[in-house]
């Protein structure tokens, strides 16, 4: 019975997280975008918020999970139900694209970025956030006790096939030629979190920090990555469910 009621607290959350709209990205949307892409969208519910802001945007959804089609149409105008790397160079260009906690789930995320960066128009902008694996809940367990365990959902989540901080977090999008020119950290909202940061002055800061979330463009002629102001995202969902 308890593994019963496990499972449907499991699919409750799966189903939560897919239908939900990642709304703390407001603040590095770009003023206006003819074209946005999003890759893992899951039931679409992003794109129908962005909708409200451009109401003349054309969307399209990447989707890898075949069970979200329906929904996803109801969404998104244009629906792929397949692999990214299978089908971008069919996609045409985007004034935005999203990667919303897909990255961690790809076995070449720097392959990907490649190729999706060359989809966005001069002056696009890519929205990118990544799980934070030097998070204190990941970090203690294996200062103490030299281990750590995947579950369900969350920095850990099992289908996790890579791990992000800050520094490779920007790296990856440096690589495939992109500059990271605004970004929010997730998880510092909580009153024990700002405790924490005010007591230990900033020097944790970087554990308290569950997600980042990158706004990024093509690097063009650009100078070289310089130090990203990090800003507390407002309202922000940090318990990340399975693609």
């Amino acid at each position: 019975m308890t593994e019963r009621k496990d499972a449907r607290a499991c699919n409750s959350e799966r189903t939560e997280y897919y239908r939900h709209s990642r709304e703390e990205i407001r603040s590095l949307l770009p003023n206006g975008a003819s074209r946005i892409l999003e890759v893992g969208p899951g039931g679409g519910y992003t794109l129908r918020w962005l909708r409200s802001i451009y109401p003349n945007v054309k969307t399209v959804g990447v989707e890898v999970n075949g069970e979200l089609k329906e929904e996803l149409e109801e969404n998104a105008d244009t629906v792929v139900i397949g692999n990214i790397d299978d089908c971008a160079s069919d996609l045409g260009q985007f004034d935005l694209v999203l990667l919303l906690d897909v990255l961690e789930h790809l076995p070449d995320p720097g392959r990907t970025l490649r190729s999706i960066s060359g989809l966005l128009t001069e002056g696009g902008r890519i929205i990118v956030s990544v799980p934070n694996v030097a998070h204190l809940s990941v970090a203690l367990p294996l200062l103490f006790r030299r281990k750590f365990t995947y579950r369900d959902s969350g920095i850990l989540d099992r289908t996790h096939l890579r791990f992000f901080v800050e520094g490779t977090a920007v790296e990856l999008l440096n690589d495939a030629d992109l500059i990271v020119t605004d970004g929010l950290v997730a998880g510092i909202e909580g009153t024990k979190s700002r405790l924490i940061d005010c007591l230990s002055l900033g020097v944790l800061r970087h554990h308290l920090v569950k997600q980042y979330i990158m706004a990024g463009q093509r690097r063009g002629d650009a100078p070289a990555q310089s130090k990203i102001g990090w800003r507390r995202a407002g309202s922000v969902r940090v318990t990340e469910g399975r693609r």
